[in-house]
């Protein structure tokens, strides 16, 4: 084996060169590339090592520099990355002024679309096929599509359409049998069934071949070509496809880079919608991931030890555990509880409840929309549905939350994770959108707690309630243990955390701790005494607790890991414009009009002046403001 050739390759063209033995060395080269960065940095594996030879077999068919390659979710996208010039960035794979995690066109014109949401590819992949063809462009389009993301609303949507196209226009469903969890549902059992009955296709072959030298071979041949299609049809389930106008191959061995490339340049020049089915393995060329996908699917940094992975333990709980042991201790309590996520168990903590309780737990795969418009129907039949899904993919669920949950009034407790900034996943995973989204909404209660205690308060709260409500809590450790026992959550119901006669620092949910800190900077280097307010709710506001405050002119600032336009600071603009209540002394503390690129989430935060020391500054600013320009005496 070279083991230069990774190296060597900066550019997809220069793949053509290498004969079939290199290419199969670069995919495991790739592949140990890949594990080494990922131990250190933490990111996406498992669907990485899967994808490495059918990558190599793309970009050695067609020339993406003026080609169009699309990638579903984009994920999976490393191996193109290091094939399209940036194999000695890698390193800094998902750090700050690094490589994203995802595509990005900022890096490279080879990724078209800065992805992170599944089901995307096939419906841009459609129209830029419509477009090259408007204006001339004589290219070959390719959308790789994964078995969980084939099945989401989206990418339903694409397929009817673009199959509608006069041209060549390629789907690759690439299948491996998992999202990050097992893929669920009817088109998962489909697909099984596919790949379980490919296996007569060489015993059919291989006959074809033998019929056809002997007598009479020709008619046999033919019956056989109506068997053939017969049992394509019964066997392989692929009218699935087929019956939306998209010609079928497949399955074939993601694996097999020789027979892949025959497969694709066949393909390249067919000049209709179609689609290869691939099969892979998840976690390929790596023990530890094959063996445990869901684990490996999107790990933290860790060490290997001989063939082993083994990592750190965390100093202290993460939201999600602490939201998990919550809900699985109200589980407990009530049994008409049913949580439900989108295909991440693992992600959302919900694979804890699913152990405690496999009966009353719920994945619907990759559809967003469906699991809030379902929990809708389990609320209206009388039980008490959780939906736990990233705060970045609830916005998919949009028009659920609006029609089905909210103008029908229903007791639906939505548990949004990853809310705020997210850290190394970057702009496309950033969770900074949910109070702007769901406050406008009639009867919706919007809260967020500031540590553990408080999550089982929020949660309990919001399962006692008639309507709709939603609990925000961000990927990461919790910080902050409050003083002293921790008062039930009340709707609309603030907790003050400290008194002070200088000033208020209003925080929302786990923006109390470093609210706290900056008192205590405030209060070492200036002998300021500043108040602090754990808000707890969004909507409604504690209007007798904010009002006051801002009414006496004394600074106030509010601090949010969201979007100003929008957020609980909005909120509380509103709320004081409509009591005649002067905001000259308030200030808010959040993402602005930006998108925030991948760095540690701590290094995000900092960058929005979210951060205790940026907090501080602002309240001086604000209290020298106060001072140049006093207010006017009645």
């Amino acid at each position: 084996m070279d083991d230069n050739l990774l190296d060597s390759i900066t550019t997809p063209h220069q793949l053509r060169r290498l004969s079939e033995a290199d290419l199969a060395d670069l995919a495991a080269q790739i592949r140990q590339r890949i594990v080494d960065v990922v131990s250190r940095r933490g990111g996406h594996l498992a669907s990485n090592l899967g994808i490495s030879e059918l990558t190599i077999a793309l970009h050695y068919v067609f020339d993406f520099s003026r080609d169009r390659l699309l990638w579903d979710v984009g994920h999976q996208c490393y191996a193109h990355k290091i094939l399209t010039g940036r194999a000695r960035d890698f390193d800094m794979l998902r750090q700050a002024d690094g490589l994203s995690g995802f595509p990005d066109p900022a890096e490279s014109p080879y990724d078209l679309f800065a992805t992170g949401h599944a089901g995307t590819a096939i419906s841009t992949a459609a129209g830029l096929a419509w477009a090259d063809r408007a204006v001339g462009r004589d290219t070959k389009v390719v959308a790789v599509v994964g078995d969980a993301s084939i099945v989401n609303g989206l990418s339903l949507e694409g397929l009817n359409n673009a199959a509608l196209l006069r041209r060549q226009f390629l789907i690759v469903l690439n299948d491996n049998s998992m999202a990050i969890d097992r893929t669920r549902g009817a088109m998962a059992r489909v697909l099984e069934r596919i790949r379980t009955s490919g296996a007569y296709g060489d015993l059919r072959d291989g006959a074809e071949h033998l019929l056809q030298h002997l007598p009479m071979g020709e008619e046999i041949t033919g019956a056989l070509r109506h068997l053939k299609a017969g049992l394509k049809t019964t066997l392989q389930g692929k009218q699935v496809f087929e019956t939306l106008g998209f010609a079928y191959f497949g399955p074939v061995d993601g694996h097999d880079i020789r027979g892949l490339i025959d497969m694709l340049r066949r393909l390249s020049g067919l000049n209709r919608p179609a689609l290869l089915h691939v099969h892979t393995q998840k976690g390929r060329g790596c023990r530890y991931a094959v063996e445990d996908p869901c684990r490996f699917h999107s790990p933290s940094a860790y060490r290997i030890e001989g063939d082993k992975a083994v990592f750190p333990a965390g100093a202290r709980p993460t939201w999600t555990r602490v939201f998990a042991d919550a809900l699985v201790a109200a589980g407990r309590r009530d049994e008409r509880i049913v949580a439900i996520t989108a295909a991440m168990p693992d992600g959302t903590g919900l694979d804890r409840f699913r152990a405690a309780f496999p009966r009353r737990y719920i994945d619907v795969g990759i559809s967003e929309s469906h699991a809030v418009a379902m929990a809708a129907g389990l609320a209206k039949g009388g039980l008490k549905p959780v939906v736990a899904i990233y705060s970045t993919f609830m916005q998919r669920a949009m028009d659920q939350v609006f029609q089905e949950i909210a103008l029908q009034r229903l007791p639906v407790v939505l548990c949004m994770d990853r809310a705020g900034l997210v850290g190394s996943d970057g702009a496309v995973h950033h969770g900074f959108l949910d109070i702007a989204f769901l406050r406008p909404l009639p009867g919706m209660v919007l809260m967020a707690p500031a540590d553990a205690a408080e999550m089982s308060a929020a949660l309990e709260l919001a399962l006692s309630l008639e309507g709709p409500s939603a609990i925000r809590y961000p990927r990461d450790e919790v910080a902050l243990e409050l003083a002293g026992p921790c008062p039930p959550f009340r709707t609309g119901k603030a907790r003050i955390i400290g008194e002070g006669t200088d000033g208020t620092l209003v925080g929302y949910g786990t923006m109390v701790e470093p609210a706290l800190r900056a008192a205590e900077i405030l209060c070492r280097e200036e002998d300021l005494a500043v108040a602090v307010i754990q808000a707890r709710f969004a909507k409604p506001l504690d209007a007798g607790v904010i009002l006051p405050r801002i009414a006496s002119g004394r600074p106030m600032i509010i601090v949010e890991d969201h979007a100003v336009m929008g957020g609980i600071g909005s909120a509380v603009l509103e709320l004081a414009s409509a009591a005649g209540v002067s905001t000259a002394q308030v200030r808010l503390v959040g993402i602005g009009d930006r998108f925030i690129p991948h760095a540690s989430r701590l290094e995000q935060l900092v960058e929005a002046g979210l951060d205790a020391t940026h907090i501080a500054v602002a309240f001086k600013e604000l209290i020298q403001q106060s001072s140049d320009h006093p207010r006017p005496q009645p």
